[in-house]
């Protein structure tokens, strides 16, 4: 991507698109960064190496057009009920908020997320992931309505956690994975802003540290990674930690905003939500395990030689600093505050 002259152009693009909505005072404001952002992702998404590339974009423009009419009808409706004497009893908050939810890929809106996402390279995975979701969770958490929320919260916990069974394709695996995470993220919207920045923003990092490595190998399935990882003991075990942190397991760096979510919701006596996420995150974890599983086991066949062609050693270097990251950080981040 990075080689290219027009693909660097359109992701400033999209950097744009995403920074005008989230600055944006008003909601016409909004609709016009998310439609720069989508018309600047569309071209990023192909990919002459990948027959599906082209089906995948075009189903992500058909649902972010759909989400994108949906929400300046329902912004136009808003103006109305505000600024003429009838009113419709706000229905037109709740339709904004359910087209934001479809374009954020959070369940129940959530069919065509993992479907584009098989069709991606892990770079534009990784963005649809991350940066994709930026603007409609910022304007998410600019309306919130807790009844639809809480019914999001929970289908997505459930659906994410659910959807990855029997599933081969990583790249579907990183899709419920990442609906999942967006059942916390929406949760920490109901306690605070800065909760569900922070809880983002490592979420951010850790689907960064998974998706560079499978990158650099070009490992899409689960039965690529008992090959290419069996020569390696060392990359072996850094993936499977890397895979235990993105799922929250309590010594890494995924657990930290899980733990300050669980906090805030337990002074808010929220346990029913507490225990709703909890479960559903154990039950995530599995399909993490399964992962690399196989290949820790003492009888399972391993291949002699390990091709390193692509794993330059600036490569090497980053994955050990986020992996180093990612393993240690809750340690770090505990060591300083105990020191005051």
């Amino acid at each position: 991507m990075f080689n290219n002259s027009y693909k660097i152009m359109f992701l400033c693009i999209l950097m744009t698109g995403t920074l005008i909505t989230v600055s944006s005072n008003s909601w016409l404001g909004a609709w016009m960064g998310l439609e720069i952002n989508l018309l600047s992702f569309i071209p990023l998404m192909s990919d002459g190496n990948n027959l599906m590339s082209t089906e995948a974009s075009l189903k992500y423009f058909l649902t972010q057009a759909l989400a994108s009419s949906v929400l300046l009808f329902a912004v136009i409706l808003f103006m109305l009920e505000n600024h003429f004497i009838f009113q419709i009893n706000n229905y037109s908050s709740w339709i904004i908020l359910s087209s934001l939810l479809l374009k954020s890929g959070t369940a129940p809106f959530h069919f065509w997320f993992p479907n584009v996402m098989e069709g991606l390279s892990w770079i534009n995975s990784l963005i649809l992931m991350t940066w994709q979701k930026i603007a409609p969770l910022m304007l998410i958490s600019y309306l919130i309505i807790k009844p639809l929320l809480l019914c999001s919260i929970f289908l997505s916990a459930v659906i994410g956690a659910l959807g990855g069974f029997n599933q081969t394709s990583l790249r579907k695996l990183m899709a419920f994975s990442s609906i999942n995470h967006l059942s916390w993220m929406i949760s920490a919207m109901l306690i605070s802003e800065s909760l569900w920045l922070v809880y983002f923003l490592i979420y951010s990092f850790l689907s960064f540290t998974i998706v560079f490595m499978l990158n650099i190998f070009n490992i899409f399935h689960l039965n690529q990674l008992f090959s290419l990882f069996s020569g390696s003991k060392a990359l072996k075990m850094f993936f499977l930690l890397n895979l235990l942190s993105l799922g929250g397991l309590p010594p890494f760096m995924g657990f930290m905003p899980k733990w300050l979510l669980i906090q805030a919701l337990s002074l808010s006596n929220q346990f029913f939500l507490i225990t709703i996420l909890t479960v559903t995150t154990l039950i995530a974890l599995y399909f993490y395990l399964r992962l690399c599983y196989s290949a820790f086991l003492m009888n399972y066949y391993e291949i002699n030689w390990f091709n390193l062609t692509n794993f330059n050693k600036v490569s090497f270097v980053t994955y050990l600093l986020t992996t180093f990251v990612s393993i240690f950080g809750l340690f770090m981040i505990s060591l300083y505050f105990f020191s005051f």
